[in-house]
């Protein structure tokens, strides 16, 4: 249980990590008039609540779009679990298109982020 509850901090850190790297490169995409740090945090554990609830349903509801484009309906996917989140969180603005680079940003983190923490198991 403890493991599970550092991973869930540690991912929400990550999540929150990406959307303010993904504030700062996508400027245009973002209107973050007063956001701070706890604004992206809270917008982090928004983001990563929406994803344990509400993302497996969306998958297995539009899994048929997702086949017949081989996977890249993800995309799609992720950045509606973002916009939607981000539309919860006041002081954080994107467009749709905004939140679907957000997502392949936060993607790329947790992706990487992932791979030297199973590194780091094995040693």
């Amino acid at each position: 249980m403890r493991k599970q509850l550092i991973f869930f901090i540690v991912r929400w850190l990550l999540v929150s990590l990406g959307l303010w790297v993904a504030s700062r490169l996508l400027g245009g995409s973002f209107q973050d008039t007063n956001a701070t740090t706890s604004t992206f945090l809270f917008a982090g554990l928004i983001l990563s609540l929406v994803n344990t609830l509400l993302k497996p349903m969306i998958v297995v509801l539009s899994l048929p779009a997702i086949l017949v484009t081989l996977g890249l309906f993800m995309l799609i996917v992720n950045g509606l679990m973002v916009y939607l989140a981000l539309k919860l969180v006041p002081g954080l603005d994107v467009s749709f298109w905004g939140a679907v680079m957000t997502g392949m940003i936060i993607s790329l983190i947790n992706y990487i982020m992932t791979g030297i923490m199973d590194y780091k198991d094995k040693f």
